[in-house]
């Protein structure tokens, strides 16, 4: 059974739009051409990869699995791409890494750079990215390595505890929150908060916990780091929830007041995701090695801030 790419990205754009003819454009052939190919398809398959109806197509379950192993492929190829032209340039090895907020603007940094230290031939490729995208992202081949953090769904992928991470509220301490002792994510609602920029993961978790309890978050200001949210807190713009060890650190040089959720999300386990680590390369499985001796070494202390 032969594959060819171009029908694996016409299938893919089409799944996309729900559309024949806009699949067809976004593979910048022509409608007619798309059509037959997709029916040869079908044909050297031996199964209907659409639903075809009036308002536009769907796909049917062996499209389904056909689009997704498709994704799979192209985005291998991507990365086969973007490796290749590094190596050209002398480069020996490249890396993907998605992370949550947290992860990326707390514990990452420092790892990263006596990596990249001892690593002079590597190249990383850091994204922020939401937990459940960072697990499909893995589990797609699009990236190498995941951070996620909570209660996310990982059978399929090989798991390796990180660190733990706290979410809590963070009030001037002049508010009347800050003479809580804990406080529910809900009771914050009424009031206007501080948000991280609408792309970051906690911005986006919050957003999917205000939807389930079907209340707004009342957005006063978007800024772009834990130390701005935190300068606008000691300013009375607002409150935020932010990670508790960015807001033990800024808490130390500013008058802002650290309250706990009584929320169960609030309390999450990070995990390192991977599709299978003895698959990963050397320098790849050596960053693996590296991210968890440095979370053992600080989970101590992090356990006493928590405590």
């Amino acid at each position: 059974m032969h594959f060819d790419l171009v029908d694996m990205r016409l299938m893919v754009h089409v799944a996309a739009a729900n559309s024949l003819t806009k699949g067809a454009e976004a593979s910048h052939i022509s409608l007619p051409a798309a059509s037959t190919r997709i029916k040869n398809l079908e044909e050297s398959i031996g199964t209907k990869l659409l639903y075809r109806t009036s308002q536009g197509v769907t796909l049917t379950p062996p499209g389904q699995a056909f689009v997704h192993h498709a994704r799979t492929v192209l985005g291998q190829i991507e990365h086969l791409r973007g490796d290749l032209q590094e190596y050209a340039k002398g480069v020996k090895g490249h890396l993907r890494v998605f992370a949550n907020t947290t992860a990326l603007g707390e514990f990452l940094p420092p790892v990263l750079r006596s990596y990249l230290l001892s690593h002079p031939d590597v190249n990383i490729d850091l994204r922020e990215r939401l937990s459940h995208d960072i697990i499909r992202a893995v589990t797609e081949g699009q990236t190498d390595i995941g951070i996620v953090a909570g209660m996310e769904r990982t059978e399929n992928l090989q798991t390796i505890p990180y660190r733990r991470d706290r979410l809590v509220l963070v009030v001037p301490q002049a508010h009347a929150m800050a003479r809580e002792t804990r406080v529910a994510f809900a009771d914050t609602l009424e009031h206007d908060h501080i948000g991280l920029h609408e792309s970051s993961a906690i911005h986006g978790f919050l957003r999917q916990v205000c939807d389930q309890l079907h209340r707004p978050l009342k957005l006063r200001i978007q800024v772009g780091n834990f130390e701005a949210a935190c300068r606008m807190i000691e300013a009375s713009v607002g409150l935020a929830i932010l990670p508790e060890s960015a807001a033990r650190r800024h808490a130390l040089t500013m008058a802002i007041t650290i309250v706990p959720l009584s929320d169960a999300w609030a309390i999450r386990a990070m995990q390192i995701c991977v599709r299978n680590l003895d698959a990963l390369p050397t320098f790849a499985r050596e960053l693996v090695d590296l991210l968890v001796a440095d979370a053992a070494a600080s989970e101590p202390s992090f356990s006493e801030a928590a405590g």
